[in-house]
């Protein structure tokens, strides 16, 4: 049975699957309580995401079809694909709300509460963090909102202006902090990225408001808005659930960072694009970054791997990007690769010769 555009509506309500992700939290508390083991089973989101995921979405395999362009222009204008991103907002804020106060009151070591943590950062990164993502590239008002209320329940909104007006101008060049170079290891990348991009998204907002010949400490300043609302969230957490609640709620939200930061790495690890003699970079097309087409990933991450497509065309809604088999390809969904760049040897073992052949047909 096919939905307007052509697509089918298995894959229609497939996108729904990322809601599966914040019910991995309250599964974990339940299983901890069958068990009698909550400090293992605080540790099964990861389990889930990072092992099951990735040997599923290995079973099921690929999914290249791209939408033609009178379909193309039916997913666009379907209503329900927004609604499923918007609702990421209250699904986020739940799930957030409910593990804090699972974290404190429940009976945890120390090695239940680092997994609960690490779960929950995770979580965030998907549900918060990647929808964030899609909704700040879009013109409506309530959609670019909704990602920055999204991206502060982890304090990162300097993603909303860095990745617009930084990443995704100085993609794939030495510019650009979220690009890792050939041969550069995760755990030299990470820091450095977060740092980076921190510092870029207070600059571009000073320099937006210097062109309005306005302070960088004007209350128009967006960080400044975010940053408020965040202390607002972390003194709301502590207020209810005491010191540790607004250290969890710290913790969450580096960890979801970090997550951001290593899918970062994992898309555009290795790619550059060419300085041409004006001395400007050739402009950014679906050959900078890494595309993977694995179809249970995909319809977890709102198509996120189609990332190809994405920094080719950045304005596409998830339902219409596409799949590009000119690019370069990763060798499996980004949990899959998540796991293999935590470990640089076997990182560069398996993905440094897909570069260098993408290079050299580049090349040819």
């Amino acid at each position: 049975m096919a939905y307007a555009g052509g697509m089918p509506l298995w894959k229609r309500l497939g996108f729904l699957l990322v809601f599966m992700v914040p019910a991995l939290m309250p599964a974990a508390a339940w299983l901890g309580a069958r068990s009698g083991h909550p400090d293992l089973m605080a540790w099964f989101p990861l389990f889930f995401l990072f092992v099951l995921l990735p040997l599923a979405d290995y079973a099921l395999g690929h999914d290249p079809r791209n939408p033609t362009d009178t379909e193309a222009s039916l997913l666009e204008a379907a209503a329900d694909f927004r609604w499923m991103t918007l609702a990421a907002l209250p699904a986020q804020l739940a799930v957030l709300a409910w593990s804090s106060w699972h974290v404190v009151n429940a009976d945890l070591g120390p090695a239940g509460v680092a997994g609960w943590v690490l779960s929950q950062g995770i979580v965030g990164g998907v549900l918060a963090i990647n929808v964030a993502h899609e909704l700040i590239h879009k013109d409506t008002r309530i959609e670019r909102a909704f990602g920055g209320l999204l991206l502060t329940t982890v304090g990162y909104a300097g993603f909303k202006i860095e990745h617009i007006r930084g990443h995704h101008v100085h993609v794939s060049t030495p510019e650009d902090a979220s690009s890792a170079r050939f041969g550069q290891s995760l755990w030299h990348f990470l820091p450095r990225a977060l740092l980076r991009n921190t510092a870029n998204a207070w600059r571009l907002e000073a320099q937006r408001l210097a062109r309005l010949g306005r302070s960088a400490w004007h209350p128009d300043n967006e960080l400044l808005r975010w940053t408020a609302l965040w202390l607002a969230m972390a003194m709301a957490a502590g207020l209810w659930l005491g010191p540790f609640g607004t250290v969890f709620f710290i913790a969450q939200g580096f960890f979801a960072a970090c997550s951001l930061e290593i899918i970062n790495y994992i898309e555009h690890y290795g790619l550059e694009r060419a300085k041409r003699p004006d001395g400007r970079y050739e402009r950014t097309t679906h050959l900078h970054s890494w595309n993977s087409d694995y179809l249970l990933s995909n319809l977890l991450l709102f198509h996120l791997q189609r990332h190809s497509d994405h920094h080719e065309t950045p304005r596409r809604r998830y339902q219409t990007l596409r799949h590009h088999p000119d690019s370069p390809q990763l060798p499996g969904g980004y949990a899959a690769m998540f796991v293999l760049a935590l470990c640089p040897p076997l990182w560069f073992r398996i993905i440094d010769p897909r570069v260098r052949r993408f290079h050299a047909q580049r090349a040819q």
